[in-house]
């Protein structure tokens, strides 16, 4: 089925947007994402929530708070989870929006402006989500994608997507819409709602530590009758994976997100089936990917 492409008319009236941030051992992607935000007028503030850095980053964080009047850290409580961090940011944030970016997310001036202008336009509850573009201009995996089942997690972590017959649920090969267009699932690094919205659908899933709390909050909106929308022109540059913290143990809190994601969404014994059936593979295929990654880079050493 094509997707629905909408049409809006312009508006340019200034919204209270808050951009809340979660930061774990980011490294120096984190300040340029900060700089990003207070370059862009639109956002009435940004809530950094501090999950867990080095004291260079937090002594640095500090001084660049005292610089900005826009800037709110939230410190102290230890890493809490990404889902967790995110609710505990909004209980802080002044704006009728929140857009929740990413801090290795380099925000273009004028993209919260236009993710906001577009979710307006919709019924709560809504969700809208950025272009996230690689540093080569490139369109990132999972900017836009189909929604996340047993069988469509099996076909896209495996092999099976190559074949004519299967289908990834990742669509950055596909045309990139001229206009905002109707999507299951968008972005996390890069992902906004309104106040109305957050309340309706209670927030982030704290259920869900790093990974899969996007994926989760974008079905919870489309089962309550509300739209997700992928809005081409509201751009970021996305790093990804930045992070400090070694790549099987990001992996393998993905991985368990996906369990509790599947478990969570089965409404029926077959679904429970399936979700039991296809769970081991799913483990299976991103731990052995993490580790052979690594192993491939002492190989190579890299």
């Amino acid at each position: 089925m094509a997707a629905e492409v909408l049409s809006f008319p312009a508006n340019n009236a200034k919204l209270r947007i808050s951009v809340i941030m979660v930061s774990f051992m980011t490294g120096p992607a984190l300040f340029e994402a900060i700089t990003a935000v207070m370059d862009d007028d639109n956002i009435i503030e940004l809530i950094l929530v501090d999950n867990g850095n080095d004291v260079q980053t937090r002594r640095k964080l500090s001084e660049w708070q005292d610089r900005y009047t826009r800037l709110k850290l939230i410190q102290g409580h230890g890493n809490i989870g990404f889902a967790k961090a995110n609710n505990l940011g909004v209980g802080f944030a002044k704006g009728d929006y929140f857009l929740f970016l990413n801090p290795d997310a380099i925000l273009m001036t004028g993209t919260a402006q236009k993710l906001a202008n577009c979710g307006k336009k919709l019924n709560v509850p809504w969700i809208t989500g950025a272009m996230l573009r690689l540093t080569n201009g490139k369109e990132q995996r999972g900017a836009r994608r189909d929604m996340l089942t047993p069988w469509s997690a099996v076909m896209s972590f495996t092999p099976l997507h190559r074949l004519p017959i299967f289908r990834s649920i990742h669509r950055e090969t596909e045309d990139v819409p001229k206009a905002p267009e109707k999507t299951p699932v968008v972005s996390g690094a890069c992902m906004m709602m309104d106040r109305l919205t957050f309340k309706a659908v209670s927030g982030f899933d704290e259920d869900y530590f790093l990974h899969v709390e996007d994926i989760d909050l974008c079905r919870r909106v489309g089962d309550a009758g509300g739209d997700v929308v992928f809005v081409p022109d509201a751009e970021v540059t996305h790093y990804g994976s930045t992070s400090r913290v070694r790549r099987q143990t990001v992996e393998w809190e993905k991985a368990k997100g996906f369990i509790i994601y599947f478990r969570k969404h089965a409404k029926t014994g077959w679904g429970r089936f399936c979700a039991a059936l296809t769970s081991p593979l799913i483990i299976l295929a991103i731990m052995g990917r993490a580790w052979w990654i690594a192993l491939r880079s002492v190989i190579l050493g890299r």
